[in-house]
């Protein structure tokens, strides 16, 4: 079945309001209850590109910016830590955690994240009495 009769059978079996709405449409398709309309065609996307359009082919992504290090504010723990280790001697994993309330575990992840962080160099030794000593590499 065309089109065309599909069109010719529906004005057919038409009655009343329907049947003045479907003549006026005459260049239109009838649509056949829930059937999709036959005969469309999607439009073919464009392929991605990788990169931007500022960036021609070759040329190799800019290098991130790195903020300077910062230091911790004055009066956080972080700062007292960091002037514990600071010293000629280093610190105690004990002394740190009580000169900060800190359990042992807080310190060794501060200690961990500030060498990223601050970009310190920070050495962690045992001394004599097999106590873990960390200091700041000069």
């Amino acid at each position: 079945m065309t089109n065309a009769e599909s069109r010719e059978t529906a004005r057919a079996g038409a009655t009343g309001a329907n049947a003045a709405t479907q003549a006026a449409g005459d260049g239109q398709k009838a649509t056949g209850g829930s059937a999709a309309p036959q005969g469309r065609k999607r439009t073919a996307s464009r392929p991605k590109t990788s990169g931007g359009a500022a960036r021609g082919q070759g040329q190799a992504k800019p290098a991130p910016r790195r903020a300077p290090a910062k230091k911790p504010r004055a009066e956080s723990k972080g700062a007292q830590i960091l002037e514990l280790i600071g010293r000629a001697k280093g610190a105690t994993l004990a002394e740190i955690m009580q000169a900060t309330s800190w359990q042992a575990h807080s310190v060794r992840g501060f200690l961990s994240a500030a060498g990223k962080r601050y970009q310190l160099k920070i050495t962690s030794l045992r001394n004599d009495a097999g106590e873990r000593v960390y200091k700041l590499e000069r």
